[in-house]
């Protein structure tokens, strides 16, 4: 899930050092830990080790290829942690013997291009966006958007829906919330990486999205907040799950993360659309890494959630210069608590102790 001045720096591996000192921490054998998958977090992890490096000695090679070859690799256990954006069900973690944690979040948010409307002036409800990516609404001056819009000048212009032509977690987080507000869509599009799209044109990544959204005027479409914000788009007010219309703001994401039950979440499997909470904004997402709880390398499992320990409590200033949503205090205790109980060494010995 696509930073203007990211984009041509990103490299599909990256090999990101850093270091604490490695007397310290017991893990001297430990000399790299690899990861592999979601795109979306690679800018923050490599933000992270570039920090972790005044503090630590090892080695991160992180490949970011995808949230599916991330799951492919982690299960074929070729890289120490795995990272995705849609989250692994409990069945699926259990068959592989994994663990899945929420690690960082951010949001979808839909932009338009309409002249004279600027950013989060625009109200739209879930089941009118819903509707528009049907192909059911085709103009912007339609009776339904402008009784949510009373005083706002609306064109009659044609809406040109704009969509992912790839596949990505982007469009699994904005199709999940789609499929939740909308049957219709549920039923005859689904919740996928990629799916049919019944009305539209598709653009290559965040900034194909974007690129077609400030070309085409009358057009609609969905990047991530990040991109949405940098890129000064004219993002939209969303009726929520209360029937609050709310602006993409971290706020908001977090009021998203804050009201989701995690405590009652098998194997943490959490999709943050359409929450409960007045100031939730309705297409949050978090990343997920995933990890074995068997370590046939204890040392190796310690100095994976190490680092990412650290990221929680030391990289939240961090996130959020690179526009990202840091998870929830009450989050990270109970993902810090699973540590401790689940992930064990060969010896049967926790490989984490909780703080």
């Amino acid at each position: 899930m696509f930073r203007k001045h990211l984009i041509a720096k990103r490299v599909a591996t990256a090999t990101l050092v850093s270091g604490l000192s490695l007397a310290t921490t017991g893990m001297a054998a430990v000399t790299e830990i690899s990861g592999a998958g979601a795109t979306f977090p690679y800018p923050v992890y490599a933000k992270w080790a570039g920090a972790y490096e005044k503090e630590t000695g090892i080695r991160l090679n992180y490949q970011s290829i995808g949230s599916g070859g991330g799951i492919k690799q982690i299960k074929a256990k070729t890289v120490d942690f795995g990272a995705s954006d849609a989250p692994l069900k409990v069945e699926a973690l259990d068959e592989s013997g994994l663990m899945q944690f929420p690690m960082v979040m951010g949001g979808v948010v839909p932009v338009v291009n309409l002249p004279g409307v600027g950013a989060n002036k625009l109200h739209l409800s879930n089941d009118v966006l819903a509707d528009i990516y049907l192909g059911k609404i085709t103009h912007w001056n339609d009776k339904r958007i402008k009784a949510e819009n009373k005083g706002l000048r609306l064109p009659g212009k044609a809406i040109t829906v704009v969509h992912r032509a790839d596949g990505s977690g982007t469009t699994w987080i904005f199709t999940n919330f789609l499929s939740k507000v909308s049957k219709e869509w549920q039923e005859k599009v689904g919740n996928d990486k990629s799916v049919a799209w019944p009305v539209g044109i598709g653009g290559k990544g965040n900034e194909g999205v974007a690129s077609y959204v400030e070309r085409v005027k009358g057009s609609i479409g969905y990047v991530e907040y990040a991109y949405a914000l940098q890129n000064k788009m004219a993002s939209v007010l969303l009726r929520n799950h209360q029937g609050h219309y709310v602006a993409p703001t971290s706020a908001s994401f977090q009021a998203a993360a804050a009201n989701a039950d995690w405590a009652n979440a098998p194997g943490f499997f959490m999709v943050l659309t359409d929450q409960p909470g007045k100031a939730s904004w309705p297409i949050t997402g978090a990343s997920f890494i995933l990890v074995y709880k068997q370590q046939g390398k204890p040392e190796v499992g310690k100095a994976v959630l190490s680092f990412f320990d650290w990221a929680y409590h030391q990289g939240g200033k961090m996130a959020e210069s690179l526009d990202y949503v840091s998870m929830p205090a009450g989050v990270v205790r109970l993902v810090e608590k699973a540590w401790a109980q689940e992930i064990k060494g060969s010896d049967g010995k926790p490989v984490f102790e909780a703080h």
